[in-house]
């Protein structure tokens, strides 16, 4: 693997821990909706490097969405219930 799609790798995991810790935070100050989108937005960043790590890549969040349930729902590399989830956050 390339040096620069490491990094970029590091670079979204590094994004979805920050989403995550911020979403936390929210939830604390009862900002539900803000929280939400924060965990949405914790699960898209370490889905694209997800992603990305298996050579799938794509500039949309429905083509993120699909690329995750195509490649590793629906092969049962990932539970069902994680697939779940995100389509729920989304």
């Amino acid at each position: 693997m390339k040096d620069y799609k490491k990094e970029y790798i590091n670079y979204r995991i590094r994004r979805a821990k920050e989403s995550f810790r911020v979403a936390q935070i929210l939830f604390k100050e009862d900002s539900f909706n803000s929280s939400v989108n924060r965990l949405y937005y914790s699960a898209f960043y370490i889905i694209s490097a997800l992603l990305l790590k298996f050579g799938y890549s794509s500039s949309k969040h429905t083509g993120v969405r699909a690329l995750f349930i195509q490649h590793f729902i629906k092969k049962e590399l990932i539970p069902k219930k994680y697939g779940k989830l995100y389509k729920l956050l989304f």
